[in-house]
């Protein structure tokens, strides 16, 4: 990605969290809406454009070239102590799961029953467990990469397994919005290798779709599950049947 498609991007995070407009950001910069649309859609920022911007969210140019910076910095995987943390408590990992999904200050503290000072704490912790970046006026910078995977018999997947799964698969799936597919085969390996590369595609395009969405107001989202799954595998009716191999 270019560094300057990354100064957009890095814009339009810090607008929307912030609440801020493309007329809030034409009215700063004396400009009409659809010029400033014009300018983001053709990434075209001049230096003097680019300070003004940074002043109507309260930042300086050198906190934008930063966050810059440390976009390429994004972790993919935390520690076994991190994911520690984050399942000990609950309004912990509540509050880095909105993150996750770009989710501002206002709008977690108006959804849940977590006050200011205390959401202020949580995004602290956040901070410190360097999963995001602390910015003034309670915004962030989020450090997570897209291709955000667990440890392998880690805590987070433990919980997920434990305390998710079973009440995530017991449901009918007959809304509009539900989708359930289960498929049984015997494949070559050159097809289990196909089925696995095209189901990371599938989840890697769902948290790109997830991260674009995050500029989207929440009116407009909803929460939703995704779960892939794949391994050797055969119904135990069919396995009571097996002939026993001598």
């Amino acid at each position: 990605m270019s560094q300057i498609k990354q100064i957009s991007d890095v814009l339009k995070t810090l607008l929307k969290q912030q609440q801020l407009t493309y007329a809030d950001v034409a009215e700063q910069l004396s400009m009409s809406e659809a010029n400033i649309k014009r300018i983001f859609s053709n990434e075209s920022f001049s230096l003097q454009r680019l300070e003004s911007i940074c002043q109507l969210m309260d930042l300086s140019l050198t906190d934008l070239f930063l966050l810059i910076e440390r976009q390429q910095e994004k972790i993919s995987q935390l520690t076994i102590e991190q994911e520690q943390e984050l399942v000990n408590d609950p309004k912990l990992l509540l509050v880095a799961a909105c993150v996750r999904d770009g989710w501002s200050f206002e709008e977690i503290i108006t959804h849940y029953q977590i006050d200011q000072f205390a959401a202020i704490r949580l995004l602290a912790r956040l901070d410190k467990l360097k999963m995001i970046q602390l910015l003034p006026n309670n915004q962030y910078k989020l450090l997570i990469s897209q291709d955000f995977k667990w440890q392998h018999r880690g805590p987070l997947e433990r919980f997920i397994s434990q305390d998710v799964m079973a009440k995530f698969l017991m449901s009918d799936f007959a809304s509009d919005d539900s989708f359930r597919f289960y498929i049984r085969g015997s494949y070559s390996q050159n097809s289990i290798a196909s089925i696995i590369k095209k189901l990371k595609h599938l989840t890697q395009e769902c948290a790109e779709l997830n991260h674009q969405d995050g500029q989207l107001p929440l009116s407009k989202r909803q929460h939703i599950g995704v779960l892939t799954a794949m391994r050797p595998w055969e119904l135990s009716l069919f396995k009571q049947m097996r002939r026993e191999q001598s």
